[in-house]
């Protein structure tokens, strides 16, 4: 904890997306950790799920009305324009009332208002990029801002070199909190001697995953092998009204116990967001990524592709996913040396101290304002 007794003030801006919001909250509590006087206000998008998330770890948040620009012609965008400039009034507002000493950035629609504004106040101002490939919003900024935190090497294609600093991105700290394998399988009513594969396609729920899955569902079953599937709200009414759970097969919307699903899994199959690589290489899975397509500048496929390229994941392309997902997880489940190389290859990859990291750079920066 920080001795010094004057107040700082944080704003923690962006989200729409759990790959966002929780490494935010991640940071946010390391804020608290080591500093005894602080005031954290986080600022989302409104409708989107940090406005649910972030007030259920304990923060206050304030919502814009921002939302992305279509990249095809749509009536979408003639609104676009409107909630910008209504968020930009909302985020000066905001700033002006809350006299932040540092503003935060995790990427996400309400982070570019906010951010904006700081800059042009002189603010002192931190991205947290957690792609490879960042986005379109971030490399604008990336001129302005004072400190770029990244998760990947060779950062500066993107961002001014003097800038970035290599922290990792945070994770949940739950998942290092450690259970078991036999009270992970409790939690589950699954059998801990057996294989387990873990399915997740974030909490929404990803199409495609899911229609590979539901098409091959008889094959763990036959290979003897446990499945924890995660639907996503968005298509679990659906899945339940065709598939039934049997013993070895559960099937929920959304995986409250995720310290306990990971504890268990022998292979974790997943979309590629730049949150559950950094949570798979600091627990050691095995992974097969099936990247979302429906990402700017199809960031995912690129995340997947480090570890890929280094033999620490697996990697199937979303168009063939239907087909071959199973099959290939039912393969790898069966190659014990292919799942022991990519748990010990993926741990390159992990930044085990990254919320520490950051609030370090956060410190710096307004000891030097």
């Amino acid at each position: 904890m920080t001795k010094d007794n004057s107040k700082i003030r944080a704003i923690i801006s962006g989200g729409g997306t759990g790959g966002h919001i929780f490494p935010a909250i991640s940071i946010a509590n390391e804020l608290k950790k080591q500093i005894s006087n602080i005031e954290i206000l986080f600022v989302g998008a409104e409708g989107k799920m940090e406005m649910e998330k972030v007030p259920a770890a304990g923060y206050k948040i304030v919502g814009l009305p921002v939302a992305g620009f279509q990249r095809r012609l749509t009536l979408k965008n003639v609104s676009f324009f409107y909630k910008l400039f209504a968020s930009m009034l909302k985020a000066k507002k905001v700033t002006r009332e809350f006299k932040p000493n540092v503003v935060i950035g995790v990427g996400g629609y309400a982070s570019g208002p906010v951010l904006r504004v700081a800059t042009n106040k002189n603010i002192p101002t931190l991205i947290q990029e957690q792609n490879s490939f960042p986005g379109v919003t971030n490399r604008i900024l990336s001129k302005k801002v004072s400190k770029i935190c990244v998760a990947y090497p060779s950062m500066e294609k993107f961002f001014p070199q003097e800038k970035i600093v290599y922290t990792g991105n945070p994770i949940r700290q739950s998942l290092l909190e450690g259970i078991t394998r036999e009270r992970a399988a409790r939690y589950f009513n699954l059998d801990p001697n057996k294989k387990v594969v873990f399915v997740t396609g974030g909490s929404l729920g990803a199409r495609t995953i899911n229609e590979g899955i539901k098409k091959y569902i008889d094959q763990f079953t036959q290979n003897d092998i446990q499945l924890i599937w995660q639907t996503g709200k968005y298509y679990y009414k659906s899945i339940m009204e065709e598939v039934s759970e049997t013993e070895s097969i559960k099937i929920m919307a959304f995986v409250d116990n995720m310290e306990a699903a990971f504890a268990l899994a022998d292979i974790v199959v997943s979309r590629a967001g730049a949150s559950s690589i950094s949570e798979m290489s600091v627990l050691q899975k095995a992974v097969v990524f099936v990247p979302s397509p429906n990402v700017s500048e199809d960031h995912q496929t690129k995340n997947a592709k480090a570890l890929v390229d280094k033999n620490a994941a697996l990697m199937i392309a979303d168009k063939d996913a239907v087909e071959v997902l199973v099959p290939d997880v039912i393969k790898l489940v069966e190659d014990t040396k292919k799942l022991s190389e990519l748990k010990n290859n993926i741990a390159q990859f992990a930044m085990r101290n990254a919320s520490s990291l950051i609030v370090d750079e956060v410190l710096a920066l307004v000891k030097k304002k």
